[in-house]
């Protein structure tokens, strides 16, 4: 997408509006969700009205209904997904056919296969929607000209990655060195609500064990 015409971005009433001195004058609105997201990038870097512009015309809001896939395994990854409402995961399947679940993803947390998309591989994952869930959908090739666009955004989406990273080498350094009653602790902290709505198998293939071993961790809880 071209964004060298000439021009001017304004804000009023709440709309994202270009004015062009070649072109005659339209209105990009930005929802309620996507304020929310601008207003969360502002927190952190000094974004450019430019740079709000083009977040919006890339941008696409969705409702997807819970067990809807957004990525399936084996197939091509184009999107990353912000969830605004609801609660998604990422999950593998093995030689066996047996899900493990990488993430939960829940209001203000980024989601997508990473790993297909910035090695450009088939998905490794399959993204589901465990609720009936809103999303902000962004092309990840659209997403990543952004930078080159507006390269404030360069440390927001460096911030990003980080903390995606460190996520990602503390549940590996939790699986390894803590108990299950341990894991589901600290699970319980990360995801307060989320058993409500959750089955049981995916929390279980989150943490590592059984059914049976979750339900025998809540059941010593109770007794406590």
């Amino acid at each position: 997408m071209d964004l060298t015409i000439s021009g001017s971005v304004e804000t009023e009433n709440d709309e994202i509006v270009w004015k062009s001195s070649t072109f005659e004058m339209y209105t990009l609105t930005a929802t309620h969700n996507l304020k929310d997201l601008i207003t969360k990038i502002k927190s952190s870097i000094a974004l450019s009205s430019e740079a709000e512009k083009y977040i919006v015309s890339i941008s696409k809001e969705r409702t997807i209904p819970k067990g809807d896939l957004l990525i399936r395994q084996g197939q091509t990854a184009k999107n990353t997904y912000f969830v605004t409402d609801g609660c998604l995961r990422s999950y593998c399947l093995d030689k066996n056919g047996k899900e493990h679940t990488l993430q939960f993803a829940i209001k203000d947390w980024w989601i997508s296969d990473f790993i297909a998309i910035y090695n450009d591989e088939l998905a490794t994952l399959t993204i589901e929607c465990v609720t009936d869930s809103k999303v902000i959908e962004f092309n990840s090739q659209e997403l990543d000209e952004i930078f080159s666009k507006f390269p404030e955004l360069e440390s927001f989406q460096r911030t990003n990655l980080q903390r995606h990273v460190v996520s990602l080498h503390k549940r590996i350094l939790n699986q390894l060195q803590l108990t299950a009653q341990e894991r589901y602790d600290l699970f319980l902290t990360e995801y307060p609500d989320i058993e409500q709505f959750t089955p049981n198998y995916h929390i279980a293939s989150y943490l590592g064990i059984t059914q049976q071993s979750l339900s025998r961790i809540r059941a010593e809880k109770v007794k406590k």
